[in-house]
C-alpha cells in the first residue's frame, strides 16, 4: 500500500520553502518591470508580468495547500483536500489569459518594432535566470506530488526559459541591430506558456468533475473485485479521485454463499493495497434481489433522464 503521510516538520519546511519562494519572485518582478521600462523592452516586460504571475501564483498555492490540511466538518464532510485543485486550476487558467495577452501584445510589435535596450535587459534578465532557477529548485520537490504546486512551479520554469530568450534577444539586438528578435522572442514565451497550460489544466479538472484517477485500471480494478471468492457480480460503479492522495469507490456487490462482511474486507484490502482507494462503500445484494440490466459504470442512462 503506497503512503502519503508527511510528518509536521517535512509540512512546515515545504511551506517555508514556498515563502521564500514568494519573497524572492516579488523582488524580482519589480526588477524586471523598472528595467522593461527604462529599456523600452517588451520582452522583458512581459517576463516580468509572467514572474508576477509565479509570486500570485505561489501565493494562491501556498493559500490553498493551508486550506487543504484542514480536517473534514459539517460543511465539507469530505475535507478541504480539493482546494489545491481548485489553486491549480486558477493558476492554469491565469497562465493561459497571459500567454493570450503577450501573444497580442507581441504581434503588434512584429508589426511596428519599438527600440530596445540591450545590455539593460540581458543584465535584468541574468538576474532573472538566478532568481528563475533558485525559485525551481525550491519548489521542486514539492512539485512531484502536488498538482497545486507543480502548476507554481511550471510558472517558474516557464520564467527561466523565458530568460534565458530575452538574454539571446538582448545580445542579438547589441550585436547586429535586430529588434524584431524582442517580439519573436515575446511570441516564443507565450507559446510554451500556452502549451504547457493546456496541456496541465485537465488533471485539475479531471479532479473537480470527480473524474476516474488517470492512473487506475479500471479494468483491473473491476477484475480484482470479482476475484474475490464470494463476489457474483459487480454494478453501479463510480470511482473518483477524492485528492491526488486519495480515492474513493462505490459499488453495488452481488455475493453468494459467503458472509458480506469478510467479502466486503478482502474487498476493500485489494482497493486499498493495489489502487489506493481509501474509501470504498460498498452496498450488498443477493442474488435473487440484484439490480436487473444494472451498467457494471455509473447508473445508466435512467439516471439522465430522472436528472434532465
Amino acid at each position: 500500500m503506497s503512503g502519503h503521510h508527511h510528518n509536521h516538520g517535512d509540512v512546515e519546511a515545504g511551506d517555508r520553502r514556498v515563502l521564500w519562494a514568494i519573497v524572492v519572485n516579488l523582488v524580482l518582478t519589480i526588477a524586471q518591470i523598472v528595467g522593461g521600462i527604462v529599456s523600452g523592452s517588451l520582452s522583458l516586460i512581459a517576463d516580468a508580468i509572467h514572474n508576477l504571475s509565479d509570486a500570485m501564483a505561489l501565493v494562491i498555492a501556498f493559500g490553498a495547500r493551508r486550506i487543504a490540511r484542514r480536517p473534514a466538518d459539517r460543511t465539507m464532510t469530505w475535507g478541504y483536500g480539493r482546494a489545491e485543485a481548485v489553486a491549480a486550476l486558477i493558476n492554469y487558467t491565469t497562465l493561459i489569459v497571459i500567454g493570450i495577452y503577450l501573444v497580442y501584445e507581441g504581434v503588434l510589435r512584429l508589426i511596428e518594432p519599438q527600440p530596445v535596450g540591450g545590455w539593460i535587459v540581458v543584465i535584468v534578465a541574468g538576474i532573472a535566470l538566478v532568481v528563475d532557477t533558485v525559485t525551481a529548485l525550491l519548489t521542486y520537490a514539492l512539485s512531484k506530488n502536488s498538482m497545486n504546486i507543480r502548476a507554481a512551479f511550471l510558472h517558474n520554469v516557464a520564467d527561466a526559459l523565458g530568460s534565458i530568450g530575452v538574454i539571446i534577444a538582448g545580445t542579438l539586438i547589441i550585436l547586429f541591430d535586430w529588434r524584431i528578435i524582442d517580439p519573436i522572442v515575446t511570441l516564443m514565451i507565450a507559446a510554451y506558456i500556452l502549451w504547457q497550460s493546456f496541456r496541465e489544466i485537465g488533471g485539475s479538472i479531471r479532479l473537480l468533475m470527480m473524474g476516474a484517477p488517470e492512473n487506475l485500471d479500471l479494468d483491473e480494478l473491476l477484475a480484482a473485485m470479482k476475484s474475490v471468492e464470494g463476489v457474483r457480480d459487480i454494478h453501479h460503479v463510480h470511482v473518483w479521485a477524492v485528492t491526488e492522495a486519495a480515492n474513493a469507490l462505490e459499488a453495488h456487490v452481488v455475493t453468494t454463499g459467503r458472509p458480506d462482511e469478510e467479502v466486503r474486507n478482502e474487498i476493500r484490502m485489494k482497493l486499498s493495497e493495489r489502487f489506493d482507494v481509501a474509501h470504498a462503500s460498498l452496498q450488498f445484494e443477493s442474488a435473487d434481489a440484484a439490480c436487473t440490466d444494472a451498467p457494471t459504470i455509473g447508473h445508466g442512462e435512467h439516471q439522465a433522464r430522472d436528472q434532465a
